[in-house]
């Protein structure tokens, strides 16, 4: 008989000490889960970026995506262009800039340092025309020609016997920039030849309704049926502006899409870039006629 109580009373022990230890546990849960939640940070704010237009149409549809995964942050995008973008953010004026070039193109080298670069993807150029020049391919030196005026009428390039009207990108675009660096061999544009229009969707406007013109476009401005309406893209040295041929180096007039940022940012900005590059926005990338950075073959 005493063997039987000792028995029920060391079982009775035993089960006070797993309800414990259970409670223990679920208690150490609760408080893991109470933490976790804690911990997860909630983004809110608002950011402002500017520069790039070649970036910009990007960056605005991109917004509607971030916002569902953060929608306590306020996003305002604005063009300007790439020297803009880049100017801005080293003031303070914006968080966010974008643009075509490094920033070492544009800044004087301590300024440029004090903002960090994001390469948010890759975005092909074409030289354009108005749909009434019958020219398919240039040579870089024809282009070359062309822009700085030793060729003012197509018939010096195989077209019609018409005046070239040249649409000129201001000298902060970092469109122009890089159609510097890659086409012209670094050789100036002449600009008092032509007109001069300050963002992607003016040169376009303007080229659609001037005869014989000729300028340069982001491939974003040309992915659509109505982008591409009573506009030629051109070869160039029989190299087609395809992001295929800008993937495998063929093409050269391209560049990267930077986000800077003064220092590291703060944390909408942060967020923002961090959903640009992510596996979410790649698929708009791509619609768009950006190219993801990862496809390019350097």
């Amino acid at each position: 008989m005493k063997s039987k109580k000792i028995k029920l009373m060391a079982a009775a022990v035993t089960m006070t000490i797993m309800a414990s230890l259970f409670v223990g546990c679920s208690s150490s849960s609760n408080q893991t889960d109470s933490s976790t939640k804690k911990d997860a940070k909630k983004i809110s704010g608002s950011i402002t970026l500017s520069g790039s237009t070649a970036l910009q149409p990007l960056a605005e549809k991109s917004v509607d995506g971030f916002k569902e995964k953060n929608p306590d942050v306020s996003v305002n995008v604005q063009g300007g262009g790439s020297g803009t973008g880049l100017n801005q953010v080293l003031q303070g004026a914006v968080e966010i800039g974008n643009s075509d070039i490094f920033a070492e193109e544009k800044l004087n080298a301590d300024d440029a340092k004090k903002l960090t670069d994001h390469k948010v993807c890759a975005i092909g150029f074409a030289v354009v025309t108005s749909s009434d020049v019958t020219v398919k391919n240039l040579t870089k030196q024809q282009v070359q020609d062309i822009f700085t005026g030793k060729v003012t009428n197509w018939s010096g390039v195989g077209g019609p016997n018409e005046a070239i009207n040249i649409v000129h990108r201001p000298k902060s675009s970092g469109t122009r920039a890089t159609f510097t660096k890659t086409v012209m061999d670094g050789k100036d544009e002449k600009d008092d030849i032509g007109t001069t229009q300050d963002a992607s969707g003016s040169v376009k406007t303007s080229m659609t309704s001037t005869k014989g013109s000729i300028s340069y476009l982001a491939f974003s401005y040309l992915v659509t049926d109505e982008g591409k309406k009573d506009i030629n893209m051109v070869s160039l040295d029989g190299v087609e502006p395809t992001s295929k041929n800008v993937e495998s180096g063929k093409y050269p007039f391209w560049s990267y899409e930077h986000m800077y940022t003064k220092g590291k940012g703060n944390d909408a900005a942060k967020a923002f870039i961090d959903y640009m590059m992510s596996s979410d926005n790649k698929a708009l990338i791509e619609k768009m006629g950006y190219i993801s950075s990862s496809d390019i073959k350097k």
